[in-house]
């Protein structure tokens, strides 16, 4: 007799994720995985000194790490990310991929090509100004 798990019978009875333009894909793991590498190739031609490179590298990693270490449970990667449901999560993804491609065409890393005016960096009585 077949026995459907719970991960496998998630897949076979999920028919909508509830949000409204967001359909169910249907094979959200592997996209998931290929998403987080394209980040991660995109991140490695940004400088290693980029704050931004150093901390969405780490979160992406760890991202892939979970998905990869899953087998297959979708629950256990929508627990363990903890950004809703897994289509949420490939939704998210494919926008940091599209920050990360964003940044490489700003240059974030590079210095400043004019000095600030005098007070812009002052907020809420903080005097600091960024090293430029």
């Amino acid at each position: 007799m077949f026995r459907l798990t719970r991960p496998l019978l998630q897949q076979v009875v999920k028919k909508t994720t509830g949000i409204t333009g967001l359909a169910v894909h249907p094979n959200p793991l592997p996209e998931l995985a290929r998403t987080y590498e394209s980040t991660l190739s995109a991140l490695s031609t940004i400088p290693k000194t980029s704050v931004y490179k150093q901390s969405a590298e780490a979160l992406t990693k760890h991202k892939l790490d979970i998905v990869k270490g899953a087998n297959g449970d979708i629950t256990s990667v929508e627990r363990q990310l903890d950004e809703g449901q897994i289509e949420e999560s490939l939704d998210i993804a494919k926008d940091e991929l599209k920050v990360a491609e964003n940044m490489l065409e700003w240059k974030a890393w590079e210095p400043l090509e004019e000095r600030p005016p005098p007070g812009q960096w002052e907020y809420f009585g903080n005097t600091s100004s960024p090293a430029s």
